[in-house]
Formats: C-alpha cells, structure tokens, sequence
C-alpha cells in the first residue's frame, strides 16, 4: 500500500483525505499512463461524487484524454464496461461502505481488474507535476448513462426464470438502485426493495450489506424465500435465507463451490473461517488464504487458476462472470441455484462455523501498534494455546485509522477472552 492507496484505492473523509484539487491531481497523473486517451468513470450516489467526478475528469483531459461518464452506476459495472469497451482505464467515485462524508477513488485496468501497487506508486510519484495541455490538445468529456444497458444485457444472458421467488433487496441507498430491482423483476421474481434513496444522503445509514438485520426482518415480515444486502457500491453482498439468518461472503462461497470439481481451489483470505476450509476440504476442494482485500484475492485466483474467490465482507469473485466483486451478480446466482435444485437457500449451507470474535480498535498509528513487540509477544501466546483448535490475526485496517483483532475457536469463550485481551494491550500501548 501506498501513502494515498489503500487496498482498496484511494478512500478518506471528503474536505480532509481526499478533495477536488487531489482528485484532479490523480486524474491528470493517471493520464500520463494512458495510451488509447479514453478512460470511463462512474460514481455511487454521495453528494461529493459529481464534484469529484468533474475534478478527477478534469485532471484526465487536461492530460489530453477523453472521459467518458457513465453517472451512478456500481463498481461492477465499471470494471466490465472497462474491458468490454477496450478503454484504457475505468474510475469508480466511491467510499464503498463508508459512512456519506467519505468518498474515494478506485482505478481498473483495460482488463477489468485493479490497478497494481506498482501502477498506484507511479501515480502517487507523479501527484505533484501535473501536466497542462494547449487548448486544442486537451481531451474531451462524453455523458453516456445508457452505456450500462450493456452491463445489463450480459448479466441477464442464458439466465432462468425466477418466478415464483419472492427476494427482498436492500440497496443501501446507493449505486444499485439503478439496476438491481430490473434485473431481478425482468426475470419475473417478486422484488420487495428498501433504501432505494438516490441522493446519496443515507447511502450506508443502518442499511445495506453492514446492517443485514435490516433484510433479515423484512424476510421474516414478508414471508420471502431470501434477501440480499448491497453496500454502497454494490461489489459485495450479505445474503440472508428464508429463516432470516444472515449468510456472510464464507457462506455464500460454500453454495457456490458446489459446481466445482475435485481438486479444484476456492480463495479465501486470512479472515475466512476455519469451518469452512474444514468443509471444503471434505468435499476435495482446496482453500487458498489471500491478504485481506478483495484485489489480494483476485491476485491469488489468478496466480493459482481459481474460479471462485472472497471475503467474509461479501466481496464474491466469479471469473466465470466478472472480474471484481459483484453483489447483483452474486444475488442473481444464488437465486438460480435456489430456483434450478427447488431447496430452501437455508438447505444449501451446511458448514458449522468455528465462532469468531471481532474488535476493531481506533488508534492514532496503526502501524506503531502493530510493531509493539509485547503485543507480537500476547498474540504468539494466543496462537500457542488456540492450537489447531483456532487462529488469531491482529492487522491494521487498509482502509481507516483501526487495528482489527480476530479470534477464532472452537470455544467462544476462548474467542472472546483473548480478543479482549488483545484489545486491552493494545489500548494501553495507545495511551
């Protein structure tokens, strides 16, 4: 990771992280790396975004490039349009599930995948130069909404019908409201929708994929066969069954290795749960643990031939379908599997999960933390007892100013003892 990336882009609260003269810094440096002069942006609904989105295009075409925007549209979207269009780079405007006074920048390449570390650092060096073109070498701005009917169109190829299904979607008052609900209702399921706002005022305010309880009740209330939860960007996704409980990205990764062969891998990342590397091993599949960060995993997959890759988070990568994270599509999949086997989604995962217990700790300086050699001393203790029985990972956020602490164990006591254990230590080397 860089000074300004993280991993996932460049993220901050807007007006002191990232603001309009930076975005225009990144948009003029990724413009020296272009060499076909056509880049794509969209953005999710935040009221930063059309600022941001004017600042970052500015800063392309004052490098000679055109922009083509694309308005609101998810993250997946982008990456497909990206490749499918042959374009030189796709943007996203967007903080993904971060609360509305965030925003942020996230670069694909021309195939449809995140920019690499090295590219990220070119782009950092080249912050401070920008480049000014005369007037009639500058690039030009192009609106294409309609550009993400494609997107739609090879979502929905060689698709079944779902009638008969009744799915509840939350939207998360973000990117998907423009297209989850026709997706879904042009497949002739019955669609209940909440937090469809489109002003970006509550985009991730105790809704979407972080507040799953909301879908869990709305399940319940409307007697639906499953709900799934976007988060602002809709390139992840929390599934809830029949019953109301909630399925994480672990559980959905279990229903979708069902198509896979013997012998074959899923990639999954340092916080994916044992009991799911313990069931696919019983099914002769593999479990490949990535870095934490969905662009880690994508890595992994591609480096190891893996077809299906993801978080606990609900970022769910499908090679056989996309290139990034992709809540809609992952939505879409799992209710075919529901429709084309006629089983209850709460039928479809079996894996006992081992119980974790989570703490995320706001610290001044993460990484001082996390070279703290009394703190490596209390996490090799913890290892040492967990044994085989479990697995502790403490790590600095790629995203915000917090340590994350995870324990796994058989026994949830054990869990949460040496998580807050860990927490305790570690808020007194903070004082």
């Amino acid at each position: 990771m860089g000074v300004y990336f993280g991993t996932d882009g460049f993220r901050g609260i807007y007006g002191e992280v990232i603001s309009p003269s930076i975005a225009y810094k990144v948009g003029n440096s990724l413009g020296s790396q272009c060499n076909k002069k056509k880049v794509l942006i969209g953005r999710d609904t935040r009221r930063s975004g059309s600022l941001l989105t004017l600042s970052v295009a500015s800063g392309i075409m004052s490098h000679g490039v055109d922009v083509i925007d694309i308005g609101i549209a998810p993250t997946p979207v982008i990456a497909y349009l990206t490749k499918e269009l042959k374009l030189d780079y796709g943007i996203v405007i967007s903080a993904s599930h971060n609360p509305r006074n965030y925003n942020g920048i996230k670069i694909f390449n021309n195939e449809g995948f995140k920019i690499s570390e090295e590219l990220e650092s070119i782009i950092e060096r080249k912050l401070l130069i920008t480049n000014e073109l005369s007037a009639d070498k500058v690039g030009r701005y192009y609106n294409r909404p309609r550009l993400a009917r494609k997107y739609k169109n090879n979502i929905l190829k060689n698709r079944i019908d779902l009638s008969g299904l009744k799915i509840v979607l939350d939207l998360a008052n973000g990117a998907s409201f423009s297209i989850a609900k026709e997706i879904f209702s042009s497949l002739n399921a019955k669609v209940i929708v909440l937090n469809n706002g489109k002003n970006g005022k509550k985009i991730n305010y105790k809704c979407g994929a972080l507040y799953p309880e909301e879908i869990s009740k709305a399940v319940i209330k409307n007697g639906a066969d499953m709900g799934f939860a976007f988060d602002g960007d809709a390139d992840r996704i929390i599934a809830c069954n029949e019953k109301g409980e909630i399925l994480d990205g672990d559980d959905i990764l279990f229903i979708l290795s069902k198509d896979l062969e013997r012998g074959e891998s899923i990639v999954g990342t340092s916080m994916t749960n044992k009991g799911l590397e313990v069931s696919l091993n019983k099914q002769g599949l593999n479990l490949l643990r990535a870095d934490v960060g969905d662009k880690y995993v994508v890595e992994l997959m591609k480096s190891k031939n893996a077809i299906i890759g993801g978080e606990p988070s609900g970022h769910i990568i499908n090679f056989n379908y996309s290139t990034t994270g992709d809540g809609v599509l992952t939505a879409l999949t799992i209710a075919e599997i529901v429709k084309k086997n006629n089983i209850s989604l709460s039928k479809l995962v079996t894996f006992k999960h081992y119980p974790q217990y989570i703490i995320n700790v706001e610290v001044i300086d993460k990484y001082r933390i996390l070279n703290s050699d009394g703190l490596s001393s209390t996490i090799l203790e913890a290892q040492r007892l967990f044994g085989s029985d479990g697995r502790v990972l403490v790590r600095a956020s790629g995203t915000e100013s917090k340590v994350r602490i995870m324990c796994e164990h058989k026994s949830k006591k054990m869990a949460e003892k040496w998580a807050k254990k860990i927490e305790s230590f570690i808020i007194e080397i903070e004082k």
